[in-house]
């Protein structure tokens, strides 16, 4: 985990004339991202340093070391930015980062073995598992307490209630 790079955000271009930066946060604090100074490129390089930051709906403007003309702001647009897994704080108890349950693996209700977490994603409409079975191609699962209705961080793995698939009998009580 050490070495693990998270996105918070990505450049959405530039705000007015003067250099300054639109970036759409992807942190729960939008402020956040001012505090860790300098923001990775995905290859983990430097990639932004925020000298400012105001907040806006859903991002902030901020003003970064090198960034002086709109032309400059508006090159960096679509820019993502990460941090070092190890520059967040720890998570409470009972609490965890999403990038943390990569690679655990998933057991549905009875222990069976459904695979591991490759990927969690947003596309709109809420976080999404994207669960890589032991064999075959991998399947999306919805993130909801009724789909995985238990975390278990100490024991490295999620419990999760599979989707009953088209052409599958339905289950019924005999």
């Amino acid at each position: 985990m050490a070495d693990r790079l998270l996105q918070v955000a990505r450049v959405a271009g530039a705000f007015g004339v003067r250099g300054e930066i639109r970036i759409t946060t992807f942190t729960e604090d939008p402020l956040a991202l001012a505090t860790y100074k300098v923001l990775l490129r995905q290859d983990g390089s430097a990639g932004l340093t925020i000298t400012a930051a105001r907040p806006v709906k859903g991002a902030i403007i901020a003003r970064a070391k090198g960034v002086d003309t709109r032309d400059q702001a508006e090159a960096l647009r679509g820019l993502t930015l990460f941090v070092s897994r190890d520059s967040l704080p720890p998570p409470d108890e009972d609490e965890f980062y999403l990038a943390d349950l990569i690679g655990l693996p998933i057991e549905g209700p009875q222990g069976e073995a459904l695979g591991t977490v490759k990927t969690i994603q947003d596309f709109g409409a809420g976080d999404l598992i994207e669960v890589q079975p032991p064999m075959g191609p991998s399947w999306w699962l919805p993130f909801t307490r009724e789909n995985v209705p238990e975390v278990r961080m100490s024991e490295g793995k999620l419990i999760a209630i599979p989707p009953v698939l088209v052409g599958d009998p339905e289950p019924h009580d005999e």
